[in-house]
């Protein structure tokens, strides 16, 4: 083998703007150079304490359970139903896009009763119609998607939750898309357990999947408690009452031992994402949440108007929009993978196609975390005027930009008269 053939490591510089992975905050990237501590030294365990007080933070909540899951969202997915799915639990699982089939699938392989409702994509459920199905149906679990990336709705969860609490059921929600970028109030909603992502809106790389979830799901969990041969001590063999976690990796009951003062060693912690973790986090906190969700609202509302002043269409019910994903309708007789082809190779630019019904017929496109700033957003629309015109679309010539350096203007001059207002 040529060792010489393999150069040194150089990406092209890309503008991201695809739901996720997006452009990871410079101050993250930084921060994962810090030198590698080990995982039981006190440095780094307040590290970990530091985190979860972060994501506390983040979640809204007062739950003593916040800390990331070692993998991609999915592991923090399979982390919590795993570890409060029993053989043949009743699960309901409400779908209105590609993420709500992704819970289904991890619910049948732990051996769920899975009953599933559907909605068209580009729709969302009446939160009436899920109350009247968990009365229909008394599951023990609901699973659902807060914000569904494939056609870019959000659920609306605060009637849910209120719902199933009254009816002692516990509701897990995938908010993989939306925390960090829209509200996600865990304890107000009553959201029992809640998953998050760090390569969406928290301007992390893929690595760690943050989650949340209360005293309700921690009772299932710890009446299923098995610590593993070889770490266990007498007292952990008298705990397990009901049928051990299938999965030791993403088994929660242990995994609390490691993150509580126990220390009870499980895995050997993927400290420089740790500290991408915290950095993000603090950026967020420097930032403020509710400043943080107006930004990306000001930039959704600037994409959303400079393709409509454009020409182009928006997929989907306005009402239930999600605020960190647009979708586009592709024009018709236009191929969408020539245009997104091109904007990469030509403007360094990425967005996304769709999934199911709707591949080849919308784009995606996201606007999150480090992502979601203004120059990404006119850069965008100016590209994707130039693509669509060479591939023959007739496009308001012009319109995209200047509409939303219209928006951004005047939101200056609001910010401007407002500040003047309450000095």
């Amino acid at each position: 083998m040529d060792e010489m053939k393999f150069l040194p490591l150089q990406t092209p510089n890309r503008t991201i703007m695809t739901p996720g992975p997006v452009e990871v905050d410079p101050r993250v990237l930084q921060a994962m150079s810090t030198p590698i501590l080990g995982q039981f030294d006190p440095a780094f365990t307040s590290i970990m304490n530091e985190v979860m007080e972060m994501l506390r933070y983040l979640f809204r909540t007062d739950n003593k359970w916040a800390f990331p899951i070692d993998g991609t969202s999915r592991s923090g997915i399979e982390a919590m139903l795993v570890s409060i799915i029993e053989q043949g639990d009743k699960v309901l699982i409400p779908i209105y896009g590609r993420f709500g089939y992704l819970l289904t699938e991890i619910c049948e392989r732990y051996g769920a009763d899975v009953t599933t409702i559907e909605r068209e994509w580009g729709t969302v459920f009446d939160p009436e119609d899920v109350i009247r199905e968990i009365k229909k149906v008394q599951p023990k679990i609901v699973a659902i998607v807060h914000g569904e990336t494939s056609t870019g709705c959000m659920q609306p969860l605060e009637e849910i939750g209120k719902a199933c609490r009254e009816m002692d059921v516990i509701l897990v929600v995938d908010a993989v898309a939306t925390i960090g970028g829209t509200d996600v109030n865990v304890d107000e909603w009553q959201l029992d357990g809640v998953i998050g992502g760090t390569q969406k809106c928290l301007s992390v790389p893929s690595g760690m999947a943050p989650i949340t979830y209360n005293d309700r799901i921690e009772k299932i969990v710890l009446s299923r408690k098995k610590v593993e041969r070889g770490i266990r001590t007498e007292l952990d063999q008298q705990m397990a009452t009901g049928q051990t976690i299938i999965s030791n990796y993403f088994d929660l009951s242990q995994l609390q031992d490691y993150w509580s003062p126990r220390r009870l060693n499980h895995h050997t912690e993927a400290t420089s994402m740790l500290y991408a973790l915290r950095e993000g986090l603090r950026l967020i906190m420097e930032e403020g949440l509710d400043n943080r969700f107006a930004r990306h609202r000001l930039h959704e509302r600037a994409l959303m108007a400079g393709l409509e002043a454009m020409g182009l269409t928006l997929f989907g019910d306005k009402r239930f929009k999600l605020p960190t994903v647009t979708c586009v309708n592709i024009p018709q007789g236009v191929d969408g993978e020539s245009v997104r082809r091109m904007l990469l190779d030509e403007f360094g630019i990425e967005i996304a196609s769709s999934f199911g019904p709707l591949h080849g017929k919308i784009w995606r496109i996201g606007t999150m975390g480090y992502s979601c700033r203004k120059e990404n957003i006119l850069k965008l629309l100016t590209a994707l005027e130039a693509v669509l015109i060479y591939h023959g679309v007739r496009i308001n010539r012009g319109e995209g930009a200047q509409t939303a350096l219209s928006m951004y203007g005047k939101q200056r001059k609001e910010s401007a008269f407002s500040s003047v207002v309450h000095r």
